[in-house]
């Protein structure tokens, strides 16, 4: 912890102003008061990890390097206050420049680090790593425009640059003397001498991996993780070809290093697209690898003890290329054998899988990757022909041999590349690793059962109760003390209340604090007005047809039309809400957005029924929205086709905050109706062995849009129009195809909806209930998940 008077921050922050930023305390502005007060948290972030780091590293604790193509951090000024007690200083420090932290903290901006639940998860982790006090540096790349900044016009979709950085550089600490060279192309020349294979990788390209370092504070200052973000850069300047009038080709290279560390998940729907995706991963793979075992050997003076002393953990596919290179810079650098080479990379990589669907699981063309990366190629290559043994000593099939294969049909496939060089392949709910072991990597268990395991996904709970809900927090706190902030668990105390009828209408009262906070700030940034006594039914997501954001647009396509016809019908009022980004080149996706913004015009164009029905598409939804929306949400939608959605965590953060799940039993869904039991949740549509059922005997979406009048009428609305939109292939998908069901569970999610209003006008119930799933969060706390990944797979106790 850091004991700072007010005083002597206030010092400091004048001293930031003079010094660093060139002017005078009354010429501040609060942008400038943001910038000071960020470089002396960020400063004193970066001292608490260089002290935890070093008697870490002194008493020789095993390291955890976490290696994700995203982190999704959100801001870090308020979080890292937080997490080190320094509020209230702070606070107190600025009455003297007549401002609030609540002033300063729109001067930063989001992150541009992550998108969706892949890079939230890593960001909750980094957290947990800190506050359990486990020495963790996450990898990942510095991006200079982020994802993209989600902009709706006319209902649809635009992208524009995230220029994060003005605002939040001030939380990177660059690295120059820690740069690594990333080599792309060239030829290989081989040679053998004395029974050595030796390679000389020439003629290639060179790209430059800068770090810049950012923190991350735990809660109680117990410890600090290293985020190390890398950003590309060309080594050299071509002065010749510049001073010949050659401006183009002079700054060429220039161009396409600095493209790598440019945009997240760039469009790859062409080849050059998905040139630089592949660049990218393996710029973060090697610069990180390099990294890792340049700390490794400044500390032991040899590699031999890596898989004891070092962790490394692969978060998705993206990262896959990491195990080839450690195995070149073992081979090549080190002159270690293979066998000893392969025995260490295994024994230090573990690998968590994110998907169930075959389709997304990543796979490169085997031309592009050869020729990107001649060496690494070369490695996969005999790390398949070894594996390919195995398989059919293990099976005695051929079919099985190409089945399981890392490189077949010309494609190199990262997951199975990540299976083979781990230790530890784990899914993120119950569901999910079943299903991995069930199906989509059957074969693969059968050969290697003790690799396969399960963590079921953990959110960093303090920031989205303690920091993003204070009214619930200071509740909490005055009926069952100050102990689950530090152990999720306490939160099963407040059970004791759920007959107790003044504290479920405190509880019914800092919902609707909640929903009226957030419906001024819904009124201030789009002018909407919201009722904040109509239930607050919410999906925030990522835009994919897997998770059916368009089933729910279907029921809303229902009730507006029940209201047509009967607009004095008894209806329980209710805001949907939805906070979505699409792919850049998903264009169904964005037919869904345009839907749903359709939807939200031509509903609030109704005067009559805007009281009882209304529509909220959030624009650039973002970790900071999030952190205003969980609060005041009382409806979770989690409603992908069963089997499909690997675990999911906004439906945690959801939960915490007291909304009811409404959700299909998949996911982590099935684990929080265990947790709170089967009155406290709703369920509906097919359990994941009856979709698999039904895709076997044959799925034919007409048949359920021929034969439901509903699911008709909703559907034809489409190809009518809707405020003079058609949405033409939206509705010939769901007929034709409907890839993912929505048709099947149409009539189950309607009952469930109106089960959601009969519940609703009990207010002393849904409190119940929504109490009974604030107190079962804490078993999906990021800190019980890191224990479990530190006990079962990092093996750190």
């Amino acid at each position: 912890m850091n004991h700072l008077t007010a005083d002597a921050f206030r010092e400091q922050i004048r001293q930031r102003l003079n010094e660093n930023i060139g002017i005078t305390e009354q010429m501040a502005e609060n942008k400038d008061l943001y910038q000071a007060v960020s470089m002396i948290v960020s400063e004193m972030a970066q001292e608490n990890y260089t002290r935890f780091i070093s008697k870490a590293n002194s008493s020789g604790r095993k390291r955890i390097y976490y290696l994700s193509m995203e982190f999704l951090m959100g801001r870090s000024l308020k979080t890292t206050l937080y997490n080190l007690g320094l509020v209230d200083t702070v606070e107190e420090a600025l009455k003297d420049y007549h401002v609030t932290l609540d002033d300063l903290y729109d001067y930063e901006p989001d992150a541009g680090l992550g998108n969706g639940g892949l890079g939230r998860l890593a960001a909750c982790y980094m957290d947990s790593l800190a506050t359990l006090g486990y020495p963790a540096t996450g990898y990942s790349i510095c991006y200079e425009f982020g994802i993209f900044k989600q902009k709706i016009i006319e209902g649809w979709q635009n992208e524009l640059p995230d220029n994060w950085l003005p605002g939040g550089e001030v939380w990177l600490h660059q690295v120059p003397d820690r740069t690594v060279e990333v080599h792309f192309g060239g030829e290989l020349e081989e040679t053998w001498e004395d029974g050595f294979h030796f390679v000389n990788h020439k003629n290639y390209d060179t790209v430059q991996a800068v770090p810049y370092d950012m923190y991350v504070s735990g809660f109680g200052g117990k410890g600090t993780s290293q985020l190390r973000l890398w950003r590309a850069q060309s080594p050299a300047f071509d002065m010749e070809k510049f001073n010949n009038g050659d401006y183009v080709n002079a700054l060429g290279q220039t161009a396409v290093a600095q493209a790598i560390s440019k945009v997240l998940y760039p469009n790859d729907n062409h080849t050059e697209g998905k040139l630089l995706r592949l660049r990218q991963q393996y710029f973060l793979s090697a610069a990180s690898i390099g990294d890792i075992i340049t700390r490794h050997m400044a500390t032991y003076g040899t590699l031999d003890n890596l898989a004891d002393k070092v962790a490394i953990h692969i978060n998705d596919t993206h990262p896959t290329l990491a195990i080839p290179e450690l195995m070149r810079l073992l081979l090549d650098e080190c002159g270690y054998s293979w066998e000893k080479a392969w025995d260490i990379t295994t024994r230090t990589f573990a690998y968590t899988n994110h998907t169930v669907m075959s389709e997304a699981l990543e796979c490169w063309n085997e031309s592009i990757f050869k020729m990107l990366l001649p060496r690494i190629y070369q490695i996969v290559v005999e790390i398949n022909n070894r594996f390919m043994n195995d398989v059919y000593d293990t099976f005695g099939d051929s079919g099985k041999v190409e089945q399981l294969a890392i490189i077949a049909n010309h494609q190199v496939r990262m997951a199975h590349l990540c299976i083979v060089g781990s230790h530890s392949v784990n899914g993120v709910s119950k569901l999910h690793s079943q299903i991995l072991k069930d199906d989509v990597f059957h074969d693969f268990y059968v050969m290697m059962p003790q690799k396969f395991t399960n963590v079921t996904n953990g959110i960093a709970y303090r920031r989205w109760l303690y920091q993003s809900n204070p009214g619930l927090t200071k509740l909490l706190q005055e009926h069952i003390g100050d102990g689950f902030l530090t152990d999720g668990s306490e939160l099963k105390k407040i059970r004791k209340y759920e007959n107790d009828k003044t504290f479920l209408k405190s509880l019914n009262k800092v919902k609707r604090e909640n929903k009226v906070n957030f419906s001024n700030y819904v009124k201030k940034t789009t002018g909407l007005v919201l009722n904040p006594d109509s239930i607050f039914d919410v999906q925030v997501k990522r835009l994919h047809e897997y998770k059916r954001q368009h089933l729910n647009a279907l029921n809303i396509m229902t009730e507006y039309r029940m209201l047509l016809e009967n607009p004095d019908m008894d209806f329980v009022p209710k805001t949907y809400i939805f906070g979505a980004k699409a792919a850049p080149g998903y264009y169904l996706a964005k037919q869904i957005i345009k839907l749903i913004c359709t939807l939200a015009k031509e509903i609030d164009g109704n005067k009559k029924i805007r009281e009882k029905l209304s529509v909220v598409f959030l624009e650039d939804y973002r970790v900071t929205l999030s952190e205003l929306l969980m609060p005041a949400s009382e409806i979770s939608e989690q409603i992908s086709l069963a089997g499909t959605e690997a675990s999911g965590t906004g439906n945690m953060k959801l939960m915490l905050n007291g909304a009811i799940t409404l959700g299909t039993l998949d996911g982590a869904n099935i684990e929080i109706g265990d947790a709170v039991g089967p009155e406290n949740i709703i369920t509906f549509g097919m359990k994941a062995d009856e979709v698999a059922a039904l895709k076997a005997s044959g799925y034919h979406p007409q048949q359920f849009y021929q034969n439901n009048p509903a699911i008709r009428a909703a559907v034809d609305m489409l190809t009518n129009g809707i405020g003079g939109e058609r949405f033409d292939e939206l509705a010939n998908q769901m007929k034709n195809v409907d890839t993912y069901m929505a048709l099947a569970d149409f009539d189950s999610y309607r009952a469930a909806q109106a089960k959601v209003s009969a519940l609703y006008r009990d207010p002393v119930k849904f409190a119940k209930m929504s109490l009974a799933n604030i107190a079962e969060a804490g078993i999906f706390s990021a800190d019980r998940a890191i224990r479990e990944y530190a006990h079962n797979i990092w093996h750190l106790d």
